[in-house]
């Protein structure tokens, strides 16, 4: 079965990241052999001065399968491991969501917009989740991270937010590399900002901090136009312009 493994506040100042608390239970069902996980993707959530968070205010979330009957035992991994490892005097929680449970995934999906534009309360996470059968979970602090937890999953099940974890790094001669060739590093469409989709043989400007994003369910790497007179029509996008993903 199809999961998505989503985590919250688990860190201070002074810690690792969330996202690499994610990556550390990703790697930890692997390595147990209860199945394979996919790549951790960062959700931005809203900003505002009566929610606390860390520095951004973002979950993590990740794709795991996992045999059916293992559901529990990774389930009590991820509890038990976050709250181990996450920070003194943060607020983790976790959500593990099988979406082919999940008998109206709009209602969860909607949750997760709201959580980008509106703030909202500890109750109301908990309700959404056992209104819908989602697994969510405090474990330690306020639990406050529920509500992003459970938002980091339901943006995750939309397909289209959030930005991948960690850079691209696509070796060039140059400084830029055809489609085809990005493709190769796990990239699985190139796109510009309008959703125009490049050709395999054009040349893209590779920048230093490259990141993909999740739309349409795949891995997407935007680009956006040069003043080139010659040389590679697009560059990839930079962070400021990633930073609605």
């Amino acid at each position: 079965m199809n999961l998505l493994i989503s985590i919250d506040d688990t860190d201070n100042i002074d810690s690792r990241g969330t996202g690499e608390i994610a990556e550390l239970l990703a790697a930890g069902i692997a390595a147990h052999g209860w199945g394979t996980c996919g790549p951790v993707t960062r959700h931005q959530l809203l900003i505002h001065p009566d929610i606390a968070y860390t520095s951004h205010n973002s979950s993590m979330c990740f794709p795991a399968e996992i045999p059916r009957e293992m559901l529990e035992q990774v389930t009590e991994y991820c509890c038990s491991t976050l709250a181990a490892e996450s920070a003194p005097g943060s607020d983790p929680g976790l959500c593990v969501l099988a979406p082919e449970r999940l008998e109206k995934p709009e209602a969860l999906m909607e949750y997760g917009r709201k959580a980008k534009t509106i703030v909202i309360s500890k109750e109301e996470a908990y309700e959404t989740a056992a209104a819908l059968g989602v697994h969510l979970s405090e474990h330690g602090g306020t639990g406050q991270g529920v509500i992003g937890a459970l938002a980091g999953a339901a943006l995750r099940l939309t397909g289209n937010d959030g930005r991948f974890k960690g850079k691209l790094r696509i070796p060039s001669m140059n400084g830029s590399a055809t489609v085809k060739e990005i493709r190769a590093f796990g990239v699985d469409v190139v796109k510009t900002m309008g959703g125009e989709v490049l050709r395999e043989s054009e040349a893209v400007q590779l920048g230093e901090r490259m990141k993909m994003v999740l739309l349409d369910g795949k891995a997407v790497l935007l680009v956006v136009p040069t003043d080139n007179i010659s040389g590679p029509n697009w560059r990839t996008a930079d962070k400021k312009t990633l930073k609605d993903y």
